[in-house]
């Protein structure tokens, strides 16, 4: 069984983008316009792993993960930050609010489904 992706990003050509890539390596994926969004998908989607902008409309990345890991659904599902930010303080603001790891945009395709393949064991 493959893995389920949550990807959330307010960007359609980044949603396009990340869907294409996970779903040619074999995952299914769901995809959320901004945090609100991906928040409430969150809690119905089953999802493996979640992957989050940080600058979103509605809820920012920092607020997804603050409200995944403080909720009552897959608290401890792997989330993976893709941003064009690669400050320090940002990457320490997103591991202490619970992310498991920080991927700067542009990503290379193989590189974002080996770390998805090694977070969620598929």
């Amino acid at each position: 069984m493959s893995a389920h992706i949550l990807a959330i990003d307010d960007s359609k050509t980044i949603r396009t983008l990340l869907t294409n890539c996970l779903e040619g390596a074999g995952f299914s994926v769901t995809t959320a316009v901004d945090g609100v969004d991906g928040v409430s998908k969150f809690q119905e989607a089953h999802a493996d792993l979640v992957i989050t902008d940080v600058n979103m409309p509605n809820k920012d990345g920092f607020g997804v993960i603050e409200d995944i890991r403080g909720g009552d659904v897959n608290r401890g599902v792997p989330v993976l930050v893709l941003t064009t930010e690669s400050g320090a303080a940002l990457k320490e603001k997103a591991r202490k609010a619970g992310a498991t790891g920080w991927i700067v945009k542009p990503f290379d395709d193989d590189s974002l489904v080996s770390v998805i393949r090694r977070l969620t064991g598929a």
